[in-house]
């Protein structure tokens, strides 16, 4: 614990002497950096190393000084890039630079050092106490000085639309993914010559990189549509959505299909034989035993397919599906960082929450299978 904590120390130092905003006359022309002033670089210093000083003494508070420090290096942003557009045109951009990402990210890893060293359940959840605060400077705008926000709120509905696009691509892909997987695990949980074919064209299918399957698709689907004019009609074609849910669901069969296949083989060949000593059926048997003991860990294969969705989507952007990946994208080929921001931020925040979901639903399953049980 107190070697995690140094080593949020280390980075919180090197970002506080590092760069803290680089000024831009517009979104594209290269800038000017500004530093710290000379009283919050003591500030931050003195906030970077006191978790870890006081860890020793103090083992249940650490989370005070690291929340504390989480806290002002967001502060600063907002309060750091306000003051640099004082005087400035309106379309001048005032960025995080890297000072401001290694603060933030040593300040999260001394979090992190507190949530291990607090050994009750109630100092585990004091770690998060940040969050609060965070979310209210967010919130009262403190931060709409803030390059990437600024082109958020430039974008406006458009930024909405592809949020929603990218959410329609992972949750139609899932859909699908779900949809074919589930009856093909159980197809071959029994049966091994099935359960090698399937999972060894799931598996090859993972080892062909996300764009070059995209680029692979253009051709089939394209002829396809021109040879069935009724699939146009209904939006198929070589480029657009068809290619990017077609391999977004191909994606997201290996982790179903695997965790459903190893989920429905894990279930306690007990359970079965009693199920079929009362007289239950085939149908009964799987629906009633198998399926409610195996959903736990199945479901950890749609979460892990979930989670991969989140990223494939923003690929897709290149073959024109939409979604986040369009800012990505637009940002690499304007160099602009703050485009690239505002498409992956969200796209990172969107898996992190997936997956947190998710996670929430295995425990409330399982921990109602155990209470049953």
């Amino acid at each position: 614990m107190q070697a995690v904590l140094w080593l949020g120390a280390a980075a919180m130092l090197a970002g506080s002497v590092l760069p803290w905003v680089l000024l831009r006359p517009n979104r594209l022309a290269p800038g000017e950096y500004a530093r710290l002033p000379a009283a919050w670089l003591a500030v931050a210093v003195l906030l970077a190393v006191l978790p870890a000083l006081s860890a020793r003494w103090f083992r249940r508070s650490v989370w005070l000084p690291a929340g504390a420090a989480l806290v002002l290096g967001v502060w600063l942003l907002g309060d750091r890039t306000h003051a640099a557009l004082v005087g400035q045109v309106p379309f001048a951009r005032a960025s995080a630079a890297s000072g401001v990402w290694l603060y933030v990210l040593g300040a999260a890893i001394a979090v992190y050092g507190a949530r291990r060293a607090a050994d009750t359940r109630l100092g585990g959840w004091l770690a998060w106490a940040w969050v609060l605060p965070v979310a209210a400077l967010a919130l009262l705008g403190h931060l709409s000085s803030w390059s990437v926000l600024v082109e958020g709120r430039n974008e406006g509905p458009r930024w909405v639309q592809e949020l929603a696009q990218h959410l329609r691509l992972v949750g139609s892909a899932l859909g699908l993914a779900v949809l074919i997987g589930a009856p093909l695990a159980v197809w071959a949980a029994g049966r091994e010559r099935v359960a090698g074919a399937v999972l060894g064209t799931a598996n090859a299918v993972q080892t062909i990189p996300s764009l070059a399957l995209l680029g692979l698709l253009i051709a089939p689907l394209s002829a396809l549509s021109h040879a069935l004019p009724v699939l146009r009609q209904w939006g198929v074609s070589g480029i657009g959505v068809a290619p990017a849910l077609t391999a977004m669901t191909l994606y997201a069969l290996l982790p179903v299909v695997r965790n459903g296949v190893v989920a429905l083989r894990g279930v306690p060949p007990g359970a079965v034989d009693a199920a079929r000593g009362m007289g239950m059926t085939a149908a009964q048997r799987f629906w009633r035993v198998q399926l409610p003991l195996a959903l736990p860990v199945w479901l950890a294969g749609v979460r892990q397919a979930a989670v991969l969705l989140v990223g494939v989507a923003a690929v897709a952007a290149l073959i024109g599906a939409g979604g986040l990946g369009t800012y990505i994208f637009k940002g690499l080929q304007s160099a602009a960082a703050d485009l690239i921001l505002l498409g992956a931020v969200p796209a990172a925040v969107l898996a992190i929450a997936v997956d947190s979901l998710l996670r929430a639903v295995e425990w409330l399953l399982g921990r109602r299978l155990g209470s049953a049980a």
